[in-house]
């Protein structure tokens, strides 16, 4: 095997047979970009990815997609910080959706600086659990503008099939004709 050596010239035997030695035991094939990717990177470096990323907040409770959806938007929503895209794009990495409403968009408009959000955290078909909700309201607190103030309400998904019933009542219409007496 050939390599270059970093050694200087003047370098002796045993310098050289070591570097050669550990050059050999250090030949390790690390795909470092399956690392740093979100998608790739084997599930316990994901916490170290996060933290390279500035991810706020971490919790190994997440299922594995929140995590690797977490990971994978942390720098655009740290890109937008700060304002209403930000907050949606946070309630979706969590795998939610989120119906936001400003308060000039309110009729009549509201308190300047404060908006409704209405969060849908259904997992599975099931609600989320408190916990789990506290966790992405502390998230939506840290990605929306500082001098704003929310209000949160927690959305359900209602599943259900609607069907017609008509019944057929035979009518009869008759038509009347009034005139006025004569006077």
């Amino acid at each position: 095997m050939t390599f270059a050596s970093l050694l200087p010239p003047g370098s002796t035997a045993l310098q050289k047979a070591l570097e050669r030695v550990g050059s050999e035991m250090l030949d390790i094939p690390v795909l470092v970009r399956a690392v740093k990717s979100a998608d790739e990177s084997p599930l316990q470096f994901l916490p170290w990815l996060a933290w390279e990323r500035s991810l706020d907040n971490w919790s190994s409770d997440w299922s594995e997609a929140i995590r690797r959806e977490r990971v994978r938007q942390a720098i655009p929503i740290a890109r937008r910080k700060g304002t209403a895209a930000s907050v949606r794009a946070v309630v979706q990495s969590f795998g939610g959706s989120v119906a936001l409403r400003e308060w000039w968009q309110m009729e009549p408009k509201g308190v300047p600086h404060t908006f409704d959000l209405v969060l849908n955290l259904e997992q599975k078909g099931a609600p989320a659990s408190a916990a789990f909700v506290d966790q992405v309201i502390a998230e939506v607190s840290r990605a929306k503008p500082v001098r704003s103030h929310f209000t949160f309400t927690q959305g359900v998904n209602v599943e259900a099939d609607v069907g017609l019933i008509a019944t057929v009542r035979p009518t009869l219409f008759a038509r009347l004709s009034c005139t006025a007496p004569a006077a």
